[in-house]
């Protein structure tokens, strides 16, 4: 019966490919839109921001495919020594010439012709595997896995991304939890974290100046507020059905990072609240899929259970923090919406990510597949003996 009821919540391969792809297309679509005019005043082709998403989409299918034929075994094995490399790269963009600094943040490493990337995008994939792989373990202990979580967030810390920071913690104490870690640890930490956080949140002026515009919005509306009120501005234009694709206003000039971090204002604008609606549910089947997937495999494959579980958390928090920032429901970050925002790195660990769940929606139905023809083979040997004896 659970088998069954597994199949049919849509915990098919083929429906979650359709989902991944569909939010992939889409986000294609609305990052032309939204950058071409950005492309135009950097005297760049009107496409070229869009061909870079592409490239990186191409890269990222893939490693997704030479990672559907490899066993997770070996995925496991590497498990550790990504942990090493992720804190190499982390040391090489905060300490050498190949860190490039952006805005005063140092977030990007850039090494010879190889496209610049985020460290920190590979530092929550080698988290999920690691914490995964750890728990399902024999012997393992509560406190390595805290101190390796808390020194990837300091080096996070001290690349001064302090909202990657609190979407790496948020993630990392969730899966820590599910995976049995000791709940009174966890909140310890979290409270002895509060206040380090705080200073840390007002060591910055930029950072006090965005609580405040939020905790008082009308303060300075063309100042402090100026990003929010026309991210709000450029939603409520586009009424239901939105101005059309490649129609927006906002973006051309008057609503910055609007194919960055704000690209869901454009949606908004462009395709109205339909639009809007559209990217919600594709990111609740992504959810769905996700948690239903960590809940069939668990307790009899908690590895499968604990990395969709990470998986699907880490991208569905970034998801509702960016639609929470641009709608006025959060304090400006700099979190990206994942498979829209103009990004590379970003595109690429998504679509990645995602065909790890993927690949374990396959392996999970292939088990339900055998388990149904054991089963039948079993029935089938008893009505033979059954048979043979009645005989």
């Amino acid at each position: 019966m659970e088998n069954n009821e597994f199949k049919k919540n849509y915990n098919s391969p083929h429906f979650y490919f359709t989902v991944i792809l569909s939010i992939v297309l889409y986000g294609f679509l609305v990052t032309y839109s939204a950058s071409y005019y950005e492309s135009f005043i950097h005297n760049l082709p009107h496409d070229y921001f869009f061909k870079r998403q592409v490239i990186f989409a191409i890269i990222a299918l893939f490693f997704s495919l030479m990672l559907h034929f490899i066993n997770f075994k070996i995925i496991k094995f590497f498990t550790y020594p990504l942990v090493i490399l992720s804190i190499v790269l982390m040391l090489l963009t905060l300490f050498t010439p190949f860190g490039v600094t952006i805005l005063g943040a140092r977030r990007w490493l850039s090494i010879g012709p190889i496209p610049s990337i985020q460290p920190s995008e590979i530092v929550k994939v080698s988290t999920i595997l690691f914490i995964s792989k750890y728990y399902t373990e024999e012997k393992h202990n509560d406190i390595i896995a805290l101190v390796v979580v808390l020194l990837f967030a300091g080096l996070i810390l001290l690349q001064r991304d302090y909202s990657t920071t609190i979407v790496y913690l948020i993630t990392s104490f969730s899966l820590l939890l599910v995976c049995g870690c000791d709940f009174k640890a966890v909140f310890l930490l979290i409270l002895f974290l509060i206040v380090p956080a705080i200073l840390f949140l007002f060591s910055e002026s930029y950072r006090i100046k965005r609580v405040v515009s939020f905790i008082f919005p009308t303060i300075d509306p063309n100042g402090l507020n100026y990003q929010i009120n026309k991210s709000i501005d450029a939603i409520s234009s586009g009424g239901f059905f939105g101005k059309g694709i490649g129609n927006g206003y906002y973006k051309l000039g008057i609503l910055p990072e609007v194919q960055n971090d704000f690209i869901f204002a454009n949606i908004g604008e462009e395709l109205g609240i339909i639009g809007i609606f559209v990217i919600i549910l594709l990111f609740y089947l992504i959810a769905h899929i996700g948690y239903k997937t960590s809940k069939f495999n668990y307790p009899n494959n908690k590895y499968y259970s604990y990395v969709s579980f990470g998986i699907t958390t880490t991208i569905v928090i970034q998801a509702i923090i960016n639609m929470m920032v641009v709608t006025a429901l959060l304090p400006p970050t700099g979190i990206p919406l994942p498979f829209f925002s103009q990004g590379g790195t970003n595109l690429f660990f998504s679509i990645v990510l995602t065909a790890i769940v993927h690949k374990i929606i396959c392996e999970s139905n292939a088990s339900i597949e055998l388990k149904e023809r054991e089963d039948l083979s079993q029935f089938d040997i008893l009505s033979d003996y059954e048979e043979d004896n009645f005989d």
